[in-house]
C-alpha cells in the first residue's frame, strides 16, 4: 500500500526526466524549447524532493526499505545536470 504513491511519484518523475532529456530546443533561437525543458526539469526536481520526503517518513522507511531513496536521487541528479547543461 505504501509503494503505490511512491511508485506513481517516481513514474511521473521518470516521464518528466524523459521529456527533458529526449526533447530539446531546435536551436539557439527556440525560446519555447528552452522554457519547456527547464519546466520539465523543475517539475522533476520537485517530484524528487516529494519522493524523498515521503521516503524519509519512519514508517515508510521501515516498511519499504532504504533502496527507495535511489529513484528520486538518480532522477533528481539527471534533471539537475540537464538543466545545468541546457545553455
Amino acid at each position: 500500500m505504501l509503494g503505490l504513491p511512491l511508485g506513481l511519484i517516481h513514474l511521473l518523475n521518470a516521464l518528466c526526466v524523459l521529456a527533458a532529456v529526449a526533447a530539446g530546443p531546435q536551436g539557439p533561437w527556440d525560446d519555447q524549447g528552452y522554457a519547456g525543458v527547464s519546466a520539465a526539469c523543475f517539475v522533476s526536481l520537485c517530484l524528487s524532493v516529494i519522493g524523498g520526503l515521503i521516503t524519509l517518513v519512519p514508517s515508510v522507511r521501515r516498511a519499504m526499505g532504504a533502496w527507495w531513496f535511489a529513484p528520486p536521487l538518480v532522477l533528481g541528479v539527471v534533471a539537475y545536470v540537464r538543466m545545468a547543461t541546457l545553455t
